[in-house]
Parts: structure tokens; C-alpha cells; sequence
């Protein structure tokens, strides 16, 4: 499994970028470019079980692996849920996605890491920077709500 990166820089302080990226309301709008009607169920914090799913309610199962709030964001991806069910047995194999927040003057510089195998390569390298973009949008209008994680 290969690594691969994506990078932007917003006009905001981390704590905006955080918000946009892992609030309740903000979250299912920049993951809508991944797969419209995501949503997530988990309280982000270390050790947690997360769900990450679609409108017909499949999606992955992962763990939040690290969580420093407004800086570092881990989750570590264990399996899928195919039919309202937990199945390990894929290729996501423990896969770390990681979202990196370093704010200066103001701006975030945001960096996203994660695994990735030959299969969904050519996907994630499309969708993220549309993600991005999003999430930029998003916390470069955001001032009202900050979230606890």
C-alpha cells in the first residue's frame, strides 16, 4: 500500500478548518464529493469507533487512531459495512487517513495523507481536491459555530 498526499492552504485559523472538516453540520458538505448524503457517527475522540456512511447506509468502519484538537486528525480504517454488516475481510487493512492543520498568520495550511492501494488511486487523486476545495469554501464563510472534538 502506497501513500499518497493532498495539500491546500486556506484563508482561516485552524480552529475554522477543524469545524469545517469534523462539524456535525460541515462534515456531510465537503464529503458529499465523495458520496452525496455522507455522513459520519462517532464523538472523535481517541479510541472511538467511527462510521463513515452513505445513504444506504454502507460505508467503512474505522477507529480514531489520534486526535489533537485543531492540529492532527488520524483514523484508522478497518473494513466496510456492506448490508447493515462489518466486513474486516477487504483490502482496507488498518489504512490510516490523516489530516495535518498548520496554521501561520492566520492561514491554514491543510495536508491530507492516507493509504491507498492501486484500485482507488485514480479516484481519491480526482475526489480530493474537489473535497478540499469544499472544505476551504466552507471554513473561509465560517465564524458562528466552533465544535468540540
Amino acid at each position: 500500500m502506497e501513500k499518497i498526499e493532498f495539500k491546500t492552504t486556506i484563508n482561516a485559523t485552524a480552529e475554522k478548518v477543524w469545524d469545517a472538516l469534523f462539524g456535525v453540520e460541515t462534515y456531510p458538505k465537503w464529503t458529499a464529493v465523495f458520496m452525496e448524503g455522507s455522513r459520519v457517527e462517532t464523538d472523535w475522540q481517541k479510541g472511538s469507533k467511527a462510521l463513515f456512511l452513505g445513504e444506504n447506509g454502507d460505508g467503512m468502519v474505522a477507529v480514531i487512531q489520534d486526535n489533537i484538537p485543531n492540529r492532527y486528525m488520524s483514523i484508522k480504517h478497518l473494513g466496510e459495512i456492506k448490508d447493515g454488516k462489518e466486513d474486516f475481510s477487504g483490502d482496507w487493512g488498518e489504512t490510516l487517513e490523516n489530516y495535518t492543520l498548520n496554521e501561520r498568520d492566520g492561514k491554514t495550511e491543510l495536508l491530507i495523507d492516507m493509504g491507498i492501494n492501486d484500485d482507488w488511486r485514480d479516484y481519491f487523486e480526482k475526489t480530493w481536491p474537489k473535497a478540499l476545495d469544499k472544505v476551504k469554501e466552507i471554513a473561509e464563510k465560517r465564524s458562528e459555530y466552533h465544535v468540540e472534538t
